[in-house]
C-alpha cells in the first residue's frame, strides 16, 4: 500500500502539486488523469525518487520515499513516456543487460527473461535490433525492462502514447494482467484509456485532486444531472424555452441548430427525478410535433471537461 500525504511541489513560484493526499492499494490499476501540465508527471517522478517534494510525504510499505530512496527504487518499476532503450542492441541482449544491472544471477536471469517474454509478447522479436521495432514493440521492451526485478509497484507514464489502435489494445491487456497482482499507477490524458484499463481514477487539475473513484462512481455522482435531446416541428424557439423552462428541475433549454426546418433542443436537467413524462405532456398540449426524444446521461468526457475547465 502507498500513502501519499499533503504532497506539495513548487518550481520557483509555480505550484505543480498542491497538498495532494491519497491511498493506493495493491492489486489495482490506478489512473492519474488530467490535462497537460496538471501535475501527473511531477507526482510520478516524486514517487519514483527522481524528484524531491517541497513538502509532504510518500510512504510505501512503511518506508518513506525521501528517507529510503534506494529501498524504494528496488521495489518500483518505472516506464517513462519515451522508453530509454539502447537502439543498437538486440532485444535479447538488452534484457540480459538489464537483468545484470538488476543483479540477477544466471539461473534467475534466464527464468525471469522467459517470464517477461511471455508476459510482454516478445517471442517473435527477441533477436531483432531494437531500432527495427515498431513503437508498440519498443513499448513492450520498455515494460519488460521496468518489470525485470519483479517490482511490487509499477509506474507507467503515458504508456500508450503514439501507439496505433491495435497496439493500444495489446498494451492495455498486458497492464490489466499485471494490475491483478501488483500496484500499477499510470498517468494519461486519454479518457478512453482510463475507462478501459483502470479500476480507479484520480483526476488532477492545477496540482489538486478534483475527483477520485471508479469511472462508474464518477458517473453515478453526476446522475442528478442529465439532458433531454428533442427535435420539434412547427414550434417557436422562444415559446419552447418559456414552456419547458417552467418545469421543476429544468436548468436550461438551448436550441442547437436547424434540421430541414425542424428545431433540435437540449434540455438541461438537475434533478434525481425522471421528468420525461412531464416534458412530453407540456409539448403534447402545444400542438408542436415531437419528432425525436431521448435522455442522455452525462458522459465521462463531459465530467472530465467540467472538472478541469479553466475558470
Amino acid at each position: 500500500m502507498i500513502e501519499i500525504t499533503d504532497l506539495t511541489k513548487y518550481y520557483g513560484d509555480l505550484c505543480a502539486l498542491d497538498h495532494v493526499s491519497l491511498t493506493i492499494e495493491r492489486g489495482k490499476v490506478l489512473g492519474l488523469l488530467g490535462p497537460n501540465g496538471a501535475g501527473k508527471t511531477t507526482a510520478m517522478r516524486i514517487l519514483t525518487g527522481y524528484l524531491s517534494a517541497t513538502s509532504g510525504s510518500i510512504v510505501a510499505r512503511g518506508l518513506d520515499v525521501e528517507k529510503n530512496a534506494l529501498e524504494i527504487k528496488r521495489m518500483i518499476g518505472y516506464l517513462p513516456e519515451s522508453a530509454p532503450l539502447y537502439q543498437d542492441m538486440l532485444v535479447y541482449d538488452y534484457l540480459v543487460y538489464v537483468a545484470e544491472i538488476r543483479g540477477l544471477g544466471s539461473d534467475a536471469m534466464a527464468d525471469r527473461i522467459q517470464d517477461l517474454v511471455k508476459i510482454c509478447g516478445l517471442k517473435d522479436v527477441m533477436h531483432r535490433s531494437i531500432h527495427e521495432l515498431s513503437k508498440g514493440y519498443k513499448q513492450r521492451v520498455g515494460l519488460a525492462h521496468a518489470m525485470m526485478s519483479d517490482p511490487e509497484i509499477l509506474v507507467l507514464d503515458e504508456p500508450t502514447s503514439g501507439l496505433d489502435p491495435n497496439q493500444i489494445v495489446e498494451i492495455r491487456d498486458i497492464i490489466r494482467k499485471i494490475g491483478a497482482e501488483k500496484t500499477v499507477i499510470l498517468s494519461t490524458h486519454i479518457l478512453s484509456e482510463v475507462e478501459a484499463t483502470c479500476d480507479r481514477v484520480v483526476i488532477i487539475n492545477k496540482g489538486k485532486i478534483v475527483a477520485d473513484g471508479s469511472t462508474e462512481e464518477l458517473k453515478r455522482s453526476s446522475e442528478a444531472e442529465y439532458t433531454l435531446s428533442l427535435v420539434l416541428s412547427g414550434a417557436d424557439e422562444n415559446e419552447v424555452k418559456t414552456c419547458l423552462s417552467g418545469i421543476d428541475g429544468v436548468t436550461g433549454v438551448e436550441r442547437t441548430g436547424t434540421e430541414n426546418g425542424d428545431m433540435p433542443f437540449i434540455v438541461s436537467c438537475s434533478t434525481s427525478e425522471d421528468i420525461r413524462a412531464e416534458v412530453y405532456e407540456k409539448i403534447k398540449g402545444t400542438g408542436w410535433i415531437l419528432l425525436e426524444y431521448r435522455q442522455e446521461s452525462k458522459s465521462f468526457e463531459k465530467i472530465f471537461r467540467e472538472l478541469t475547465k479553466e475558470n
